[in-house]
């Protein structure tokens, strides 16, 4: 009974990473499809990177007299480097569509890689400028995003509020926008992931034991960046409610 059981469970196992494979290859042909529409130079670079570096590989292989050996390990290798710029235009045109949006500072952060600690508006305003607060091996770093007069002032005083509970942990500031001194949307989970790395994971985990309690201040803002044509005055609405 048991090894029916058994079976049963593995049968099922596999049937749902079937599914969920398919699922991925489903949403990765959705993203191609989008991105041919938008992005109409993709198909040449990726049909390129094929041709070019195969035709390298094969070369080399020419003077060994091996290139029909080589040519394959060519083409895989375009394959890959076409997968790579794909991957890298699907990103570009995702970052430029966010860019400048409410929120998107908030939505990039919360996709990071790696052991972040991402807590989104810890402090806001009814305009719509936030503060998000990330902990992790460089400290304590605070991400502001919108008016650039109005964001300085909020990071400021979060910066405050932080550094009477943390002492001599380092806090970074970061302010995303296109204009100097600012950090664009596209670099800035580059930005912090080249900070130093000044705590432990035991560090980490002790310092968001200590701003736990410390809470929001302003109004919450909403996950992901507000579509351009959104009302304002709706959004604001909604913020207050929450």
């Amino acid at each position: 009974m048991a090894g029916k059981q058994d079976k049963e469970a593995a049968r099922q196992a596999k049937r749902e990473k079937r599914a969920a494979s398919k699922a991925r290859r489903g949403q990765i042909f959705e993203a191609f499809k989008m991105q041919r529409r938008e992005d109409k130079a993709l198909i040449p670079w990726m049909a390129g990177s094929i041709i070019v570096i195969a035709g390298v590989v094969f070369g080399v292989g020419f003077f060994f007299n091996a290139q029909w050996i080589l040519l394959p390990l060519g083409i895989v290798l375009g394959v890959l480097a076409a997968v790579i710029i794909f991957g890298r235009r699907v990103q570009k045109t995702v970052y430029s569509k966010a860019d400048g949006q409410p929120g998107a500072a908030g939505w990039a952060l919360d996709n990071m890689r790696g052991n972040w600690r991402v807590t989104q508006t810890v402090a806001a305003t009814t305009q719509l400028d936030a503060v998000h607060r990330v902990l992790g091996g460089p400290g304590v770093v605070l991400v502001g995003e919108g008016a650039p007069h109005r964001v300085k002032n909020l990071v400021a005083q979060e910066k405050k509020r932080v550094a009477r509970l943390i002492g001599e942990t380092p806090i970074y500031e970061v302010i995303v926008g296109n204009e100097e001194g600012q950090t664009p949307l596209r670099r800035l989970q580059p930005t912090l992931m080249k900070l130093p790395r000044n705590l432990k994971g035991a560090q980490v985990d002790a310092l968001e034991a200590k701003l736990a309690a410390l809470g929001n201040r302003g109004a919450a803002m909403p996950k992901g960046p507000v579509p351009q044509g959104a009302k304002m005055r709706n959004v604001q609405r909604t913020i207050r409610r929450r």
